[in-house]
């Protein structure tokens, strides 16, 4: 499975539990403001447990995106390292964007969440139905900026990236059933066709 890396701006999200990030294919990285004196027991006790796959970086200096030029610079090395890794930066700041958008432009996987729960492989892991996967997928698709699968073949490939790879053929097909079901695509020989937002 992909390696996902979780970068967590502590000054902007101080998460109360970290838990569902303990499995294997979760590589923790806890960014803590060079004046951030206090880290919680809970957040704590979950980076020991998950020994060497979360660290602590503490920055070094203050100044103005400080702390967003430390994240930057570690998604640059771990790249470089693991290129076919997710990053996840955790984050209320709106400024990593620019970043995320250069990220992509090198096919390097990265997004940004507000909250450890909003990653889509966190979701992901929560809903079994297909009915749920499916309001998942929508939900993205409706997103500003989404591109829209036109043929089936692009499609099944999107919905499989989505869940990470972690659904069956079966399965994949069950949520683009669930899509048509609810009436936000429509599929005839191979193409698919999206239902005006009114």
């Amino acid at each position: 499975m992909r390696i996902n890396f979780i970068l967590i701006d502590f000054e902007s999200v101080q998460p109360k539990s970290l838990a569902v990030l303990e499995h294997d294919h979760f590589k923790v990285i806890v960014f803590v403001g060079a004046n951030q004196e206090k880290v919680p027991f809970e957040v704590a006790s979950a980076l020991q447990r998950m020994g060497a796959n979360a660290e602590y970086v503490k920055i070094s200096g203050n100044g103005k995106n400080a702390l967003d030029f430390h994240i930057a610079f570690y998604i640059g090395q771990l790249a470089a390292q693991h290129p076919t890794a997710y990053f996840h930066i955790i984050s209320r700041d709106a400024g990593f964007e620019p970043l995320l958008q250069h990220l992509k432009s090198k096919k390097i996987f990265s997004a940004r969440s507000p909250n450890i729960t909003d990653i889509p492989l966190i979701k992901a892991s929560h809903v079994k139905s297909p009915d749920e996967r499916a309001q998942l997928v929508i939900a993205k698709l409706q997103q500003p900026k989404a591109s829209r699968p036109r043929a089936v073949k692009t499609l099944i490939s999107a919905i499989a990236a989505f869940f990470q790879k972690q659904l069956t053929d079966v399965e994949v097909a069950a949520v683009i059933e669930a899509m048509q079901k609810a009436g936000f695509i429509s599929v005839t020989d191979g193409k698919v066709s999206y239902a005006a937002v009114g």
